[in-house]
């Protein structure tokens, strides 16, 4: 996959491409001549419900952002297909078959929908990739950038492990779905940084990200390895990272090894606090749905200026190449920068996090 490299940034998501004034950077999209009204459909498919991020701010941000593109008068047609492949080409098949103007799409298998990306195609419906890099006939592509998001955690994680590492020292890999390419990028990611200098003992790809997978495989890893002798655990997100801790807590440890994740989710982030879970990946949700929804009203209603704005990156799937893209930065997520990121952004307050057995940690770091 090509992408446009971009740094991580140090403490906040708060600059947005929009922001750095790149739709006026290249003209006003007044006058590209709109081929839709305001009155429009945009299909939303999201791939599950165990992350609890798309029912949280995906959707929800999305939805309002396309009521407000659009006067009110734009709808979203949405479905979540609860981690089913099968489920989710219905879920196309149907919103093809009520001809929405535009799919965005976060595939469950980015390599099985590929058929009904191409039946999308065949209807004249485009399709944005959202999240996930689907394959077939795609118009764009958003997302963060994923392998990026896998050297963040890598590089976290070591530095959690101390400066005295060695070659012998081991980790579990807990990484997700061999379904997902998100899931393959964050891994490589990670490699980059981990090859060398640690011994991965035990990997995973785990089925469906699903945190009760993850619990059973961190078992196994511990069984095989020993709990003595684990000394990191790399966990592509955050649900997973729960279940690694109920493996480990179960097992009898009582000092947890550094644990990584993804997502910012609030029991991860209570966990980051807690100092079970040393970091998570903070990725602006509600930029990367702001964003996608814009895309697809510029794409509906033809405004190819602002459309080409927000798609400056270029990227490659298994079937297609040089795809528009937008890759949003991403942020590593620890105790230290609670404040200048999740908090600072909006993502939750301080009374969200500091809850009942975690008021006593969140003083110790002068959260309040």
């Amino acid at each position: 996959m090509r992408r446009i490299a971009i740094s991580v940034a140090a403490v906040s998501m708060s600059v947005t491409l929009a922001g750095c004034g790149m739709l006026d950077a290249t003209g006003s999209s007044d006058d590209a001549g709109p081929a839709k009204g305001s009155d429009i459909t945009v299909g939303l498919l999201l791939p599950e419900k165990a992350n609890t991020r798309y029912e949280q701010f995906d959707y929800p941000i999305f939805k309002k952002k396309v009521e407000s593109l659009t006067d009110n008068k734009g709808k979203v047609e949405y479905a979540n297909a609860e981690a089913d492949a099968d489920k989710q080409a219905d879920q196309m098949q149907s919103m093809i078959d009520k001809q929405v103007d535009i799919i965005v799409l976060d595939a469950v298998d980015a390599h099985g929908i590929a058929e009904s990306v191409t039946k999308a195609r065949e209807a004249g419906i485009p399709v944005i990739a959202y999240d996930r890099l689907a394959e077939g006939p795609i118009d764009a592509y958003i997302s963060f950038d994923n392998s990026l998001v896998g050297e963040v955690q890598g590089r976290s994680l070591l530095e959690a492990m101390g400066g005295d590492l060695s070659v012998t020292d081991k980790i579990v890999m807990m990484n997700g779905s061999s379904t997902d390419p998100n899931a393959k990028q964050f891994k490589a990611g990670a490699l980059s940084e981990l090859k060398g200098k640690v011994t991965v003992a035990k990997s995973f790809d785990t089925k469906d990200w699903d945190p009760k997978n993850a619990e059973a495989n961190m078992e196994e890893a511990i069984s095989e390895i020993g709990l003595d002798n684990i000394e990191g655990v790399y966990s592509a997100n955050d649900g997973m990272a729960g279940g690694i801790v109920k493996a480990l807590r179960a097992a009898g440890v009582t000092k947890l090894p550094p644990i990584t994740g993804q997502d910012a989710e609030l029991s991860a982030v209570q966990r980051i606090v807690a100092g079970e879970q040393y970091m998570s990946v903070y990725k602006s949700y509600p930029e990367e749905a702001e964003h996608a929804a814009e895309m697809a009203v510029a794409k509906v209603q033809g405004r190819g200026i602002q459309f080409d704005a927000l798609t400056r990156d270029r990227v490659d799937s298994p079937t297609e190449q040089d795809i528009p893209a937008q890759l949003v930065p991403v942020v590593a997520l620890t105790r230290d920068n609670l404040e200048d990121t999740v908090i600072a952004d909006g993502f939750y307050e301080v009374s969200d996090i500091c809850t009942g057995d975690f008021k006593t940690a969140c003083a110790e770091i002068g959260l309040k």
